[in-house]
């Protein structure tokens, strides 16, 4: 590496935990389901448009996996059960694991449903080891919910998530400083926070496949191939991770999408299905309390092809008329094949909270 590369400071003082619940919404129907436990069980519909949103462990032994095409799934394992996901449930479950992680620190980072950050550096318990209190949460989830979790602990939270997923299912794996640096160096270069297969692609080409040839790369040729993300590549190719584990997230937009049965044929049931749409949204915008400004409108065609238009509007979007209106305007820049849509979604994002803190106050 060249000798003017720059330094940065690296934190190793902190205990950052992921938990990350496994195969969460089929482990939750086994659990209310005796009579599913140790069967191929995948959550989702299953028609043949449908998609598997959770597949158990015995399904993935069969290569059946998240985001999967159902009528795949049926392909890979004819002995699949599929079960009607019920979204208020796992909520509800997701809130109790929620209150166990608030036993023993407040500094917690809810990343999805089933999935959080915690930081439990100075923890409510008074226990020395971050290692300790995973143990415990774990512990904790499997007696009162009887579910499983997997955990990693480190320094930071790029450590702690990829330890995560490194002894699925019912992992624990510890990361300490001193071997933070060996471990980075043996990573697959997808298993890096941010490097999807576009992204893994473009790196392999580069001749980048694990951390340890991330590590070789110069600061400037990442920047010039990756923009700032070059610079988070760069930080984790030597263990850098400076992002706090943040109690509150700022919603930035609430959103509604629909997958249809049969192609919407044209572009007057187009807009039809946008009013529906409308109404659904408008109950989850003021159920969130959610104000904004910006609505985008999502179409995918029956090729799976995808497009997606915004605008923003001069008043915040806060009734039917005024997001029929936006998505109605949106609409005429979309060409609807003969063949039909697939989907539908539309989502209102800029909050006007967020806009007053940029201009300052007025009043």
């Amino acid at each position: 590496m060249s000798t003017s590369e720059p330094t940065f400071v690296n934190v190793t003082n902190r205990k950052i935990i992921h938990v990350d619940m496994d195969a969460f919404y089929a482990s939750v129907e086994q659990r209310d389901h005796p009579e599913l436990r140790g069967k191929p069980v995948a959550v989702g519909h299953a028609d043949s448009r449908g998609v598997v949103a959770t597949a158990s462990y015995e399904a993935r032994k069969f290569g059946v996996h998240s985001a999967m095409p159902s009528s795949r799934a049926k392909m890979l394992c004819p002995q699949l059960v599929f079960i009607e996901g019920r979204m208020s449930h796992y909520k509800e479950v997701g809130m109790q694991i929620r209150e166990i992680f608030h036993r023993y620190t407040d500094l917690v980072e809810p990343i999805s449903i089933d999935e959080a950050y915690l930081d439990v550096t100075n923890n409510k318990k008074g226990i020395v080891l971050g290692v300790d209190v995973a143990k415990r949460i774990k512990v904790d989830i499997r007696n009162e919910l009887h579910l499983v979790a997997s955990a990693g602990v480190s320094y930071n939270k790029f450590l702690a998530k990829v330890a995560s997923d490194w002894r699925k299912p019912d992992g624990l794996c510890t990361i300490h400083p001193s071997r933070a640096q060996h471990f980075i160096e043996q990573l697959p270069i997808k298993a890096f926070w941010g490097v999807g297969p576009v992204t893994e692609e473009k790196f392999l080409k580069m001749g980048v496949k694990t951390g340890a040839d991330l590590l070789k790369m110069p600061l400037a040729e990442l920047v010039s191939h990756f923009g700032q993300a070059g610079v988070t590549y760069y930080k984790f190719a030597r263990g850098i991770d400076d992002r706090p584990v943040q109690s509150e997230r700022v919603r930035k937009s609430v959103g509604c999408e629909v997958t249809y049965e049969v192609d919407i044929p044209d572009r007057a049931f187009v807009l039809e299905e946008i009013g529906v749409l409308a109404d659904d949204l408008l109950k989850r915008l003021n159920r969130s309390r959610f104000v904004g400004t910006t609505l985008t409108l999502k179409v995918r065609f029956f090729d799976f092809r995808t497009v997606t238009r915004s605008l923003t509007a001069d008043a915040p979007l806060v009734d039917k008329d005024s997001i029929v209106r936006a998505a109605t305007a949106l609409l005429t820049d979309v060409d609807i094949p003969s063949r039909g849509v697939r989907l539908l979604g539309l989502s209102v994002s800029s909050p006007v909270e967020e806009q007053n803190e940029r201009q300052g106050v007025l009043f």
